[in-house]
This record gives C-alpha cells, structure tokens and sequence, in this order.
C-alpha cells in the first residue's frame, strides 16, 4: 500500500461506473486503488452485485469476517429492500444504486475517509449523543415528545447543547411547536453540503428561548432538496461535535435515510400506546429492526405515551406482547399538552409544576445520568453562558 493512503479495491463490470469511482477517488484525494490481484488487505471494497445477489454478499460477508476487507460499499442496479436489507444486516456502509451521481460517491468517500481518520487519531471527548424518535403509527405523539425532551435536556446542568432535527419529510411541525420563524430548513445543507462545518451549521440553525438549535425539515420537497444517507452522515458526524444530544424527530418513516439515522442513534425511543393497533405496529417494527440488523436491540427503548392507569391494556400486557420491557410511561394529559402547543411553547416552559412536565425532566435525568456526564472542553458555539 502507497504510504499514507487508504486502500481500495474495485470490483466493477459497468466500465463507465468504474471509471466514474476512479474519478472521485482522484478527487478525494488520499486512495490507492489496488489491483485485483493484489494479495494485499483493501481497507475499502467497492463491489457491483451482478445476477447471483445472494452468493456474491455471502463471499462478501466471509471477507469481512476474515478481515480481508474493511469496509464495503455495494453498486447494484437492483434497487428492492431485500437486496438492501442483505447488504446492510452484512455490515455494508454504503449502497449505490446506479446509476450513481458524482456527488453521492464523494460524500461516501469523504465519511469513510473521516471515520479511518477518527480511527487513527482517537478524540479525547465523547461525541455527543444522538436519540431518535420514532413512531409506532401517526399521531402517537413523536414531535411532542422529542421537542420537551430536547427542552428538559438543555435545561439540565451538566448538558451544555441540544440540537433538535425534524426529519419528518412532510409537514414538519416542530417550528410551530416552539413558535420560532426559521429562515432555513436541512435543504439548504443539501444544497451546500460541501460547507458542511460547525461555522455554516451555525449560520443556519434556529435557537429556541430555552437554548434549544432546532433544524427544521423543508416546507416542501423537490429533487433539489431531498437528503441522501451519505448527507446525513456527514450531518450528524458534525453534529456530534457540537452538541451534547441531538434529538431527530423521525416520524414513522423507514427508507435509507432513516436507516442510517438508525444505524447512527445511541438510543432509539419507540414510540407506543396501549392500543392493539400501536402495539401491532411497534411489534411489526421490532421485527423489521432484527431482519435490518439496526438498531441494536439493546439501544431500542419503548415508551408508552397517554398512559393511563386503568387502561383496558395494562404495561404487562403490553410487554408480554412485545417480548421487551416498557421502558418509560407518559401520562395522558391532553388538555394541557394541547394549550401549550397553541401557543407555542414547550411543556416546562407553559405549565412548568404540571406533572407530565416532571415527568419529562424524569426522562431526561434518565437518559442523561449526571454522575455519566462528562464535561466536553473546547466548546462554545451554543454552550450555555
């Protein structure tokens, strides 16, 4: 291997592609592409899948497994979820589907390139942790929960930043939730992702009154603004320097964005109720996680929200049924939940003795123990003043 660059071997049939990733790999910069015969370990094995999938990701897999590879990106013309789950539940980083735009292969280059320089030169801070909201169906609840649990985070002592991103690509609502006017959305990091750093993520971040950033999702969405799972990498790798928690509205969406936010969450909260419909779903998706292989069983967390106590379904039941504990319950108080979010405020600041609030800065004391909490130095982009 040429000193001081990365490795990769291409495993390419379509000419045109391989000599689109020979470009960005020049571009990029920092590569030694290997020969095919070479004996040599790739650090990075970019692979077209050709007619017989199964055997060629299980060769693959074996590569891995041995250490002979790194890291794989797959190329495919075939674009269904189950040529996708395979390659994902292997380990595979990265999935073109061609033909591939020049931008996405660099974007892809660049993570990987970031994260063997992460590898090589260990920070002496923990990165900021990121939890993803998710709904078991519409309207169970995720944006409230993800906008006062971003709330009674920041207002913890030993956290000294929350950024809150919606990713519900339809009709985001969290501006409206916190009565803030942003001038900007994600699209504009879409558009200008080659300026992706802290200093452009500050410029275009909204801050709430409780010190919350927030990025909200577009207003609406056209070929021009639509995030990619290399973007979003890119995105919350950023983020996690800046910030001690980055709380992302996920909605109910599963497609390859979401799936690399799940792949990338330390801690995914499912949202449920005790309803045969919501637990029916949060079951279909807990089987859906395990045939992708993310998240981590062990990072997903249930929360059962409007709880009532003499529910027809009790917590038992519903733990019973899913085979997993409940991790947390919120209580049913809609009249108060509803007042606070007409007038545009979050629950600590609206009815801040309410007991739901309470129960929220619970959750968060929860997520964030302070003897866990370490101080991060060098930060003072949106620390607390």
């Amino acid at each position: 291997m040429a000193e001081g660059k990365l490795s990769v071997k291409l495993e390419i049939k379509d000419q045109k592609l391989k000599s689109q990733l020979e470009t960005a790999l020049q571009k990029v910069g920092g590569f030694n592409i290997q020969g095919l015969t070479s004996k040599e370990r790739s650090e990075l094995l970019i692979f077209e899948l050709g007619d017989n999938v199964e055997k060629e990701i299980l060769l693959i897999q074996d590569m891995l497994t041995s250490g002979e590879v790194g890291e794989v990106f797959f190329a495919s013309s075939h674009s269904d979820q189950a040529v996708l789950r395979q390659a994902i539940r292997i380990g595979a980083r990265e999935f073109f589907s061609t033909p591939v735009e020049d931008q996405e292969i660099k974007l892809a280059l660049e993570g990987f390139k970031g994260r063997k320089e992460k590898e090589a030169h260990r920070e002496t801070f923990k990165d900021g942790k990121i939890i993803n909201i998710m709904g078991s169906k519409g309207g169970v609840g995720t944006t409230t929960i993800a906008v006062n649990l971003a709330v009674s985070l920041v207002e913890k002592k030993s956290v000294q930043s929350v950024a809150l991103i919606d990713m519900n690509l339809l009709f985001g609502d969290i501006p409206l939730f916190l009565e803030i006017e942003p001038k900007y959305n994600w699209s504009e990091i879409t558009k200008n992702i080659s300026r992706l750093d802290d200093t452009f993520l500050k410029n275009i971040l909204s801050v709430d009154s409780s010190g919350v950033c927030v990025l909200p999702s577009p207003s609406y969405l056209s070929n021009q603004n639509m995030a990619t799972p290399a973007i979003m990498e890119r995105l919350l790798i950023v983020m996690r320097r800046m910030f001690d928690f980055i709380i992302i509205d996920s909605g109910q969406s599963l497609g390859d964005i979401s799936l690399k936010i799940l792949e990338m969450s330390d801690t995914v909260l499912l949202i449920s109720a005790l309803s045969l419909p919501c637990l029916s779903n949060t079951n279909k998706l807990l089987k859906t996680f395990s045939d992708f292989g993310v998240p981590k069983k062990e990072n997903i967390k249930i929360i059962i929200n409007r709880y009532l106590k003499k529910s027809e379904i009790s917590v038992k039941d519903a733990e019973i049924s899913l085979e997993k504990k409940i991790f947390w319950t919120i209580p049913n108080d809609y009249q108060t939940t509803v007042t606070a979010i007409n007038r545009g405020k979050a629950l600590a600041q609206f009815a801040p003795r309410e007991e739901i609030t309470k129960n929220f800065q619970q959750l968060a004391s929860e997520l964030c123990p302070e003897s866990e909490k370490q101080e991060k130095k060098g930060w003072g982009i949106f620390g607390k003043r």
